[in-house]
């Protein structure tokens, strides 16, 4: 199978896996530290030796820019939010703190309008498609898109309760979940090469939207954070 072929017949396999048995809370909860684990393997500077093959053919494309001129703190940039090799990563529960639920109306209070507006990109961005898939029409890309979006989150230590991390598994493959993390973490070490490497068949259209619900999940994690906190204050 082609790599289009084999990603639609997983996404098919998944589909029909959920209406036969969907998996317990214990085991979705496993599913998600295996993956927020693996996460952290990704690391500055390339991957840790279990990604290095996948990662060779990008190192001479790799361009050290001084970045500097253009950020009044050079030192500032993604740092993953736990250690690895710890065996119990803080994890961020998304039904505590929830963007449609708390994070939207707090902002909407300290800077008016700004809410509307931003969720309004959210969900435009998440919500995009053109029901196709590289030459395939009529494709429900909804299990593809949230693999994604929560595949960021994650990597932020963000969990859904609802969701099964056994999905991102099957549907993202490693070198995938390389370029997200650097698109999403280390942005400036993105290359050509790196971004013709995954999804070969597919529009540029396509892989575009991908970038676009890469950078708005990383946002909305962000504000996640940090409106958490300001709440806290608050009260």
């Amino acid at each position: 199978l082609s790599e289009l072929e084999a990603l639609m017949e997983r996404m098919k396999r998944l589909q029909e896996d959920k209406e036969d048995e969907e998996a317990s809370q214990e085991e979705m909860a496993t599913r998600f530290e295996k993956e927020k684990k693996e996460s952290l393997l990704v690391i500055s500077g390339g991957i840790s030796k279990h990604f290095s093959i996948l990662f060779t053919a990008f190192d001479d494309e790799i361009v050290s820019t001084d970045v500097s001129r253009y950020i009044e703190d050079p030192g500032f940039g993604y740092k993953d939010f736990a250690r690895r090799g710890e065996d119990h990563l803080p994890t961020f529960r998304a039904q505590d703190y929830t963007w449609e639920n708390h994070g939207f109306s707090l902002v909407n209070r300290l800077y008016s309008d700004i809410g509307h507006l931003l969720d309004e990109k959210f969900r435009m961005v998440y919500n995009l498609t053109y029901n196709t898939m590289a030459t395939h029409e009529d494709v429900d890309t909804t299990t593809l898109r949230r693999a994604l979006f929560n595949y960021v989150h994650c990597m932020y230590g963000i969990r859904y309760d609802d969701y099964d991390y056994g999905e991102v598994n099957q549907l993202l493959e490693r070198s995938l979940k390389v370029y997200i993390k650097t698109v999403t973490c280390y942005p400036e070490r993105t290359t050509k090469r790196m971004y013709d490497s995954y999804w070969r068949q597919f529009k540029h259209s396509e892989k575009v939207h991908v970038n676009l619900l890469l950078m708005e999940a990383r946002m909305q994690a962000e504000l996640l954070y940090a409106l958490r906190a300001i709440t806290r204050h608050l009260t």
